[in-house]
């Protein structure tokens, strides 16, 4: 049976920058965009241009990737005038990018208060900025801000606002857990339902690590039936961090469940270049590695107990769930 495509976003760059203490140096994209292009990440978000000199001066220099399509994130114009006279989503429009990401307001809430515009107006920023973007011969993307929130609140409001973008000629709606406080199960039950009204082919999933179930809500959407998921290098992100592709990815690929059902564009050969790609960005931050993190870090595979050890001893499946080589990792045996 042939397998589904699955794609994978990555937006260290952009929600990763977001944490308290990150600020990367235009040196510092470029590296971690050429470290994700070689390992077949699909769509690699650069970042804000126009917001500010960083993000700007990184688009303008790097123009391209070799394989992934660089994204520039930024919102929708604002209500009241036109694309053409919004100054600043014409720099987000201008800039040298295969796709454009915008937030958009999904939660009839945040349209009141944060923006102060109908529910009317919002959705019709939504459309305008997403013909705008295909009008250039972009790749348009929604992000959904608030969207599982949005839902519970005024479901037929926060459809309304993805379906928006998919008749304006979105290629993917990507729907939000932007406070990270819903559930896997809601995330599963809230999918399946927007699969109804939009194909899964159309849409993604952006989570945020607050309640530690940022992974575990991706996959959720996966299995819901969402085709693109997003999320940055280790976890990196604003308050408790996003959905950690590092975890994610080696899940994606190993795992028989995922496995059998999708592919991605990053060859299994390459797998182990994520635990590169993680030190990469540990680097650039001046950090010192998890050794506890999952796959890749120094612990994933380090065994001390004697019933473990010796087990491990005569059959390293036994208390291994994948092999650590698969991953570029080692396994280490403690002496306590």
């Amino acid at each position: 049976m042939a397998r589904e495509r699955l794609y994978i976003f990555d937006t260290t760059m952009r929600d990763g920058q977001q944490t308290a203490g990150v600020d990367f140096a235009v040196a510092d994209k470029m590296r971690l965009a050429a470290a994700l292009d070689a390992l077949g990440v699909d769509y690699v978000e650069g970042g804000y241009p126009g917001a500010n000199p960083t993000d700007t001066q990184f688009f303008q220099e790097l123009g391209g990737l070799d394989t992934a399509k660089l994204t520039a994130f930024g919102m929708t114009k604002r209500a009241g005038r036109s694309a053409e006279n919004d100054p600043g989503f014409m720099e987000i429009l201008d800039a040298p990018s295969a796709a454009t990401c915008l937030v958009a307001k999904s939660w009839d809430y945040h349209v009141d208060v944060a923006l102060g515009i109908s529910n009317e107006e919002n959705i019709a920023c939504i459309s305008d900025s997403v013909a705008a973007i295909s009008a250039r011969g972009k790749e348009a993307m929604i992000d959904c801000e608030h969207f599982f929130d949005g839902y519970k609140a005024n479901r037929d409001y926060a459809l309304a606002c993805a379906e928006a973008a998919v008749e304006a000629g979105a290629r993917w709606v990507v729907l939000c857990d932007t406070n990270g406080g819903t559930m896997p199960d809601e995330v599963f039950d809230i999918v399946s339902d927007v699969t109804k009204h939009i194909g899964g082919e159309k849409l993604g999933i952006h989570t945020h690590n607050d309640t530690e179930n940022a992974v575990a809500n991706s996959l959720a959407a996966i299995n819901a039936g969402v085709r693109q998921v997003q999320g940055t290098i280790n976890g990196l992100g604003e308050r408790c961090g996003n959905a950690n592709l590092v975890s994610l990815i080696p899940t994606l690929l190993l795992k028989p469940g995922y496995a059998a059902r999708f592919e991605t564009g990053i060859d299994i050969a390459k797998l182990p270049q994520v635990k590169n790609v993680s030190l990469l960005l540990d680097d650039i931050l001046n950090r010192t590695p998890n050794r506890h993190a999952p796959y890749v870090g120094a612990s994933a595979f380090a065994h001390k107990g004697g019933i473990h050890v010796s087990a491990v001893m005569k059959d390293p499946s036994t208390y291994e769930h994948v092999k650590p080589e698969s991953v570029g990792n080692s396994r280490t045996i403690l002496v306590s």
